[in-house]
């Protein structure tokens, strides 16, 4: 095809052409146009000024395409309550699936009942494992000043086999450490520490291992229940008891765990199973005490958290609030004198509850209460003196 526009009216044969064909190239604007693009209509003189209103126009067409989809996408009276109408099934579809009581026979809700009576459902639920008890509580560190350290996945001071236990169970199940340093017991108080504080941090951890026992370890889904319960089983947080022997901490505890309020969680067995989980946790000696001491201080605080976001209720929610904060201080303040103990100190705790624990066994069966016997036997003779 030639490129050569005729712009003379003589030589092009004005007579054989039609109006349009004097319209102005659109796109050089110096010839007069001879064709039309059958997309976009536009009037060009030549193959140049095509190509190069061919991109233009493949741009705009791919544009007003998009737009065009984009605007059926633009939902309308019609599918606006289509969808409305498919949600709605899906909402009760998902109700008809939750059933309750009411929706069984009566075959079904009398074999329903005899299986949580019998206990039958919780063998469906996994048991939860403490963490205390798993074996890489054995190798927890923090550092000189109390914090948390970064622990490797393998150690080369530990050969991690399949018999040790320790594959499979990452460090990351322990609570973590402190974020900042520790002070020292001296900078929080004048006064020298109290040689009782090892029995009030024996009543803190068997009343942490209930609760966390209770709520199968997830404090997380409701600190304000798990710090009341907390608060109802400690002598020393919750009613501010000065315990002055392991048998007077420990026999408060049992009392409260044996109470109808907790009994239906094992009663008497589940109360010499936490003494144990005690006695564990003090073998595991300062890093593992001050890891249960900080997560104890977290549950505390996401409890306060919880009940400062609450609206005002009776005169009990501000009773709970400030035996929190008081349990807070209490928590804190141990876990810095517990940073500060030599190891051997823990031995010797640990040998003496066990020894307790032992004595309370000799008591089960008696008419006379744990507490009286105590009360007779041990007034005046501590039975835990203060580590020089």
């Amino acid at each position: 095809m030639a490129e050569t526009i005729v712009t003379s009216e003589a030589a092009s044969s004005s007579s054989q052409l039609n109006s349009s064909s004097r319209i102005i190239c659109r796109v050089c604007q110096k010839q007069f146009s001879q064709y039309t693009c059958p997309r976009c209509n536009t009037r060009y003189c030549s193959l140049p000024c095509y190509k190069s209103h061919s991109l233009r126009c493949t741009e705009s067409f791919m544009r007003e395409n998009v737009m065009e989809e984009l605007q059926h996408l633009q939902p309308d009276g019609r599918s606006k309550q289509k969808m409305l109408d498919i949600l709605k099934r899906f909402h009760s579809e998902d109700e008809a699936d939750i059933m309750d009581e009411d929706d069984l026979s009566a075959e079904e809700k009398k074999h329903f009942q005899r299986a949580v009576a019998s206990g039958e459902l919780s063998k469906l639920i996994k048991p939860w494992e403490p963490w205390w008890l798993k074996p890489s509580a054995k190798y927890i560190s923090l550092g000189q000043d109390g914090t948390q350290l970064v622990q490797p996945l393998v150690r080369e001071d530990i050969a991690v086999s399949s018999e040790d236990g320790i594959e499979g169970d990452p460090l990351h199940d322990i609570p973590l450490g402190p974020d900042s340093p520790l002070p020292s017991v001296s900078k929080l108080s004048a006064a020298r520490p109290s040689p009782l504080l090892a029995v009030h941090l024996v009543d803190i951890m068997y009343s942490y291992c209930f609760t966390l026992r209770l709520y199968n370890g997830d404090w997380q889904s409701d600190p304000v229940g798990s710090a009341t319960v907390l608060l109802s089983i400690s002598s020393v947080l919750g009613q501010g008891g000065q315990p002055e022997t392991g048998l007077e901490a420990l026999s408060h505890c049992m009392e409260q765990t044996c109470s109808p309020a907790f009994r239906h969680m094992g009663g008497l067995p589940l109360a010499l199973g936490l003494i144990n989980d005690t006695i564990t946790l003090l073998h595991l000696q300062s890093p593992a005490i001050v890891c249960l001491l900080c997560d104890l201080r977290r549950l505390i605080q996401h409890a306060e958290k919880d009940l400062k976001s609450e609206k005002p209720r009776k005169s009990r929610s501000s009773e709970i609030k400030m035996k929190l904060k008081s349990a807070e201080r209490k928590v804190y303040f141990i876990m810095c004198w517990a940073h500060e103990q030599p190891r051997e100190a823990w031995s010797s705790i640990a040998a003496i509850v066990e020894a307790e624990k032992s004595r309370l066994v000799e008591f089960i069966g008696s008419n006379t209460s744990l507490l009286e016997r105590k009360k007779v036997e041990n007034e005046g003779k501590p039975l835990i003196k203060e580590v020089e």
